[in-house]
């Protein structure tokens, strides 16, 4: 059931305001591999050579032009009018996600730029618009095959090789128009407490005038039956308030908490008064759930979870790394859960924010995984580390992320095991989210070669639940570093080692069928019969491992030439669903 302010299709589900504008589809478009666009003034008179469906990249067939070729730079340009009746707010421009780094002009004006492929971003247009008139926005793109650069999976040489896959440039999720008042709410940052029966809300409001009286008030529902409302005075910037959420109508217990087998999800309104009069009103909702670590096992709500997890890099076929609609990211979902899993691991990538909503709404539990860096140096610390702290505070309220994880296979870090400055910035990584969020688990590198970490996490691409077995039945072993978990990958990088952490399998299977098509981990299955008893036996072997507390399997869907997913990449079944659901929840046949 959707939460009371789910708008289909609304770009930032949980911070919604009513008065906005869609400002995907067609646009014009041009490449500028001479870099000559600038100097030429394309931002005051613009010729496109192409038109491209926005938030669709120029590498896909959704966007209308299919070229996979790398260009450096692009450029897109659009004409929007901007209602009069909304003349007297602030027109706020709106980008999810652009690859790597924007500049933005309106009506040939600069309004500025942003750096980061993976996190949303805006400016305030309003001073460079006519209200009832067209208006032009244009947009140059600049992206790069620096591995110093936050990419994931994404490509850094002509061709596709081994899971690594077509590149993304430029605009590739919603780009949208927003209509709010001159003071209003910027931010909200919504921490739950479980134990207290408390959620906090962390203020951020921008317009504050002197001598005008702002008021903010938050009221929380449960299923339209009130159950606070709660105000205070703004006297700066950035404050924050305490509501105890105890009432009848959160039943016999007087609380609700969310999980999931029961998502259960408050809404709230906050309205912001200025000298008694409404000036700005936003929709959202929080979840009231607590994730912890005790006793060498992850909690959920003070009790053991047994996760399920399975891998998912979040491509299709036409659109790569764009979802080609929400519905998209809701079968996805439906598809997990129908098949046993409890929760994913978003691989490599910042997904959008639609995708987070419905498993806030679902009850998917997910790990946030942040796009690697592939080489260690000065500008890929910077790069990386200033996305990465953006990205936690913009995901930061989901109550359906339970974990982080920065860093995986000690990609960006290669020499991990030993160099102290690579160890210190995963440090220091661990440390700077926790700062943001000490309230969820965080993995400083998930895989291998671990520093300092909440949960101990392993890969593992044995073929057989045998082979497993023989390389991780010895927990002590494996925790000592006296056996590698994966080939010759350690648990520990030197100078580090186990302090009674959780421990996860968090990467293992990866089968595939026989083709000369790509590629899957071990000998490829030529039946369903064997596809099904190597998934079986694996499965097994990890929950007959007493000291592991769930797994995460490797993947979703096939990708391009990775064809080791329990889907395909059009999302059809390569099992029965109901095979692998009974397999992941242990049914005996």
């Amino acid at each position: 059931m959707a939460t009371k302010s789910y708008i289909k299709d609304y770009p930032r589900p949980q911070f919604v305001r009513r008065e906005w504008q869609s400002l995907n589809g067609a646009w014009e478009f041009r490449f500028d591999d001479d870099n000559v666009g600038e100097a030429q003034r394309w931002q005051e008179n613009f010729a496109g050579t192409h038109t491209i469906i926005v938030p669709f990249t120029y590498e896909t067939k959704a966007s209308g032009i299919g070229e996979q070729t790398f260009h450096p730079r692009v450029w897109y340009n659009r004409s929007v009018r901007i209602p009069l009746e909304m003349a007297g707010k602030r027109a706020l421009l709106h980008f999810q996600a652009v690859d790597y780094f924007a500049k933005v002009w309106v009506n040939g004006h600069p309004v500025g730029t942003h750096r980061g492929g993976y996190t949303a971003f805006s400016f305030d247009i309003t001073p460079y618009v006519t209200f009832g008139q067209d208006n032009t926005i244009t947009v140059k793109a600049e992206d790069s095959d620096s591995c110093y650069q936050p990419r994931g999976k994404q490509r850094w040489t002509p061709d596709n090789f081994e899971c690594f896959y077509v590149q993304t440039t430029g605009i590739w999720q919603t780009v949208w128009l927003e209509y709010a008042g001159e003071q209003r709410l910027d931010a909200v940052k919504m921490t739950p407490d479980i134990d207290r029966n408390m959620i906090r809300f962390d203020y951020e409001v921008t317009g504050l005038k002197p001598g005008r009286t702002l008021t903010l008030e938050a009221e929380i529902t449960w299923k339209d039956k009130p159950v606070k409302r709660v105000g205070v005075a703004v006297d700066r910037p950035c404050l924050s308030v305490e509501v105890d959420l105890a009432h009848e109508s959160n039943g016999p217990w007087k609380k609700r908490l969310w999980s999931p087998q029961q998502p259960n999800l408050y809404d709230v309104v906050f309205t912001l008064y200025a000298d008694g009069r409404v000036v700005d009103r936003v929709y959202s909702y929080f979840g009231m759930r607590k994730v912890s670590v005790e006793h060498g096992r992850v909690l959920l709500n003070n009790a053991p979870i047994y996760q399920r997890l399975i891998l998912d890099q979040g491509y299709w076929p036409d659109s790569h790394l764009t979802p080609p609609g929400e519905e998209a990211l809701i079968a996805d979902i439906d598809h997990i859960l129908a098949m046993g899993f409890n929760g994913v691991r978003k691989h490599m990538k910042i997904e959008d924010a639609r995708f987070l909503y419905w498993c806030d709404v679902k009850g998917l539990l997910v790990w946030s995984e942040m796009a690697a860096t592939f080489e260690f140096h000065d500008r890929a610390v910077e790069a990386f580390t200033q996305e990465w702290l953006t990205i936690v505070r913009q995901r930061y309220n989901h109550p359906s992320i339970i974990v982080w994880v920065p860093f995986n296979e000690s990609w960006g870090v290669p020499s991990i095991l030993r160099d102290r400055r690579q160890q210190n910035w995963t440090e220091g990584i661990y440390h700077l989210t926790k700062a943001l969020d000490p309230h969820r688990p965080v993995i400083a590198n998930d895989g291998w070669e671990h520093t300092v970490s909440d949960i101990v996490t392993l890969h593992n691409y044995a073929e057989t639940g045998e082979a497993l077995l023989e390389r991780l039945a010895d927990k002590e072993a494996v925790l000592r570093g006296e056996t590698a978990c994966n080939q010759w990958k350690y648990a520990f990088a030197e100078g580090y080692g186990y302090r009674g952490q959780p421990v996860m399998i968090t990467e293992f299977g990866g089968i595939a069928y026989q083709s000369d098509k790509g590629w899957g981990y071990g000998r490829q299955v030529s039946s369903d019969e064997e596809f099904a008893a190597r998934f079986r036996g694996l499965v097994q072997a990890i929950r007959s491992l007493g000291y592991v507390c769930g797994y995460c399997y490797t993947q979703l869907t096939d990708v391009q030439q990775e064809i080791n997913g329990l889907l395909t990449e059009d999302r059809k079944p390569k099992l029965p669903v109901e095979l692998i659901r009974e397999i992941n929840l242990g049914v005996v046949r």
